[in-house]
């Protein structure tokens, strides 16, 4: 490692004690008013958004920076018919194998069932994929590190910029996914990882009555 592997940090903006405070009390306030959304309305939302969102995603931290991830954004009425089909025939032996378990009681809350028609409702389906590992110029095998995790923060990245933009969105993984390969032509070496329907809500869209643990209860001071 030399000295020109580092540059200055020149995007650093510091706030007084009072700014920082009221800046981070209300994105706090901001995300509680976040839900999960399965009712979308069919209105147009500019690309721009999207891209705007999900080049946020694409600045979350990385295991080694090998930023292991790949946004796959369905606007076609074609594909998304296609996605909808094939998922809801994974939903339907989903459900046959969970009757009577734990799991089923789980889900009850939420209405959740094998129809899914956001997935042709929204707008937009953003497809995240998870790369196992790259290619060099050489065609040789990149590996990757901490896949998961890393996605898993691009993709939380990009549910904050989603809903600071003023859109609503949802965490979707049928099971199995790897029809959406085949479907998005996407190469063996991506695995899905969730599919995010994205638009506006439907005006009278309803969110499960659910509350989040209190700040008591997911943290503790040492």
């Amino acid at each position: 490692m030399s000295e020109s592997d580092f540059v200055p940090w020149d995007g650093f903006e510091e706030k007084a004690p009072a700014s920082m405070q009221s800046a981070a009390q209300a994105f706090a306030a901001s995300m509680q008013n976040r839900r999960s959304v399965r009712d979308f309305s069919d209105r147009p939302v500019p690309r721009s958004i999207m891209e705007h969102a999900i080049a946020a995603a694409g600045s979350a931290p990385s295991g080694a920076n090998k930023q292991p991830w790949f946004f796959a954004v369905v606007a076609d009425p074609e594909r998304k018919q296609a996605i909808r089909a094939a998922a809801e025939t994974c939903e339907r032996q989903f459900y046959e194998t969970i009757q009577n378990t734990q799991w089923e009681k789980a889900l009850e809350p939420l209405g959740t069932g094998t129809d899914k028609p956001f997935l042709t409702q929204a707008p937009y389906l953003v497809v995240v994929f998870a790369q196992r590992h790259a290619f060099d110029t050489e065609g040789k095998i990149e590996k990757h590190y901490y896949v998961s995790e890393s996605v898993g923060l691009a993709v939380g990245f990009f549910l904050a910029a989603i809903h600071k933009a003023g859109l609503a969105s949802l965490i979707y993984t049928p099971a199995p996914m790897g029809f959406l390969n085949g479907l998005l032509d996407r190469p063996e070496n991506e695995r899905p990882f969730c599919i995010c329907p994205v638009g506006y809500p439907a005006k009278q869209a309803m969110v499960p009555n659910q509350s989040r643990k209190p700040l008591g209860q997911i943290m503790t001071w040492y």
